[in-house]
């Protein structure tokens, strides 16, 4: 349960809560919540539908973050307590689910938007299941492609979640979630990409830095998934590192706050340190005041203090008995 959306939360204070319901359906699954006839009253409920799911999830969320502040103060919630609490605010939703699918069989959208709805409370096998139902009923949707993809990625074959993932971005080639989505899978299964793509280790890398971009082109001022594109070159080897302070950088440019600004600047202390450039490193540290990034700092610092004094002893004349 700790997983689900925090960012349901904005729902709740949201002025239009169906418009609001709908834009949080788009970022979970890259779905457009398009309603052609606004006053059917089919396509009303669903549209109550979402807001009672994200309403509830949102609620849940919030209790789980609340519980975890009272942690330590003997306040706060034990593990099953909290689990049965959530159960018993999500189940009427899952019946709200249920009832309006066996009314309307046929509603692909609402079969999508379950079987997201199931994926977050962990019962991925039954949110499949809705996936290719409404696949059968409407295989022109991508974000049912997108869906199924991320199941196959989670739970295999990886090789379908990269057919379906091509598929979506076929059917809709404009949406920055897909690329993002296949980005990532291409990165993290990169043996199963080598074999599928028949291609090098190091070319899977610049497919998924080639998927990550253009995700970012499409989405150009969104800052997670310029951070999503700067995280992956700590696992590329041989290291990149020219490549690595172009994408931070480009993540500093796009920053929101003093917060995340101040976490790009600890990004680019590890590699100034790795390129070996220690002056710079302290540099960027210097940047960051936060207290809540100050035990990362001191890692970085103890790290950068080691490199100092290695190549201090490295640089040092041989000495001649």
């Amino acid at each position: 349960m700790a997983s689900l959306l925090s960012g349901l939360l904005g729902v709740l204070v949201a002025t239009n809560q169906s418009q609001a319901a709908s834009n949080l359906v788009e970022q979970r699954t890259g779905a457009k919540i398009e309603i052609t006839d606004p006053n059917d009253p089919i396509e009303r409920e669903y549209l109550r539908l979402l807001e009672m799911d994200n309403t509830a999830q949102a609620d849940v969320d919030r209790w789980l973050t609340d519980n975890d502040k009272l942690a330590g103060t003997g306040a706060s919630l034990d593990e099953s307590t909290m689990r049965a609490r959530a159960r018993q605010r999500i189940a009427p939703v899952e019946k709200a689910y249920q009832n309006f699918l066996e009314r309307n069989p046929n509603h692909a959208k609402a079969r999508i938007a379950f079987g997201s709805f199931l994926g977050d409370l962990g019962r991925e096998d039954e949110a499949a299941q809705q996936y290719l139902k409404a696949r059968e009923l409407d295989p022109r949707n991508p974000a049912v492609w997108n869906q199924l993809a991320n199941y196959y990625g989670h739970n295999s074959p990886v090789t379908n979640a990269f057919a379906c993932y091509q598929k979506a971005i076929e059917l809709n080639p404009s949406e920055p979630v897909y690329y993002q989505n296949f980005a990532t899978t291409v990165y993290l299964f990169r043996q199963d990409a080598t074999n599928y793509f028949r291609i090098t280790e190091q070319e899977v890398f610049d497919k998924a830095m080639g998927l990550y971009r253009k995700a970012l082109s499409l989405d150009p001022e969104n800052f997670p998934l310029a951070t999503d594109l700067a995280q992956t070159y700590y696992g590329i080897k041989p290291p990149r590192v020219a490549d690595a302070f172009l994408a931070w950088n480009h993540a500093l440019k796009l920053a929101r706050d003093d917060i995340e600004r101040e976490g790009v600047h600890l990004h680019l202390a590890r590699w100034h340190h790795t390129a070996g450039d220690f002056q710079a490193a302290r540099q960027e540290l210097s940047l960051v005041t936060n207290q809540m990034y100050s035990t990362t700092k001191t890692n970085i610092l103890k790290t950068l203090q080691r490199k100092e004094a290695a190549a201090a002893t490295n640089a040092a004349p041989v000495a001649i008995p």
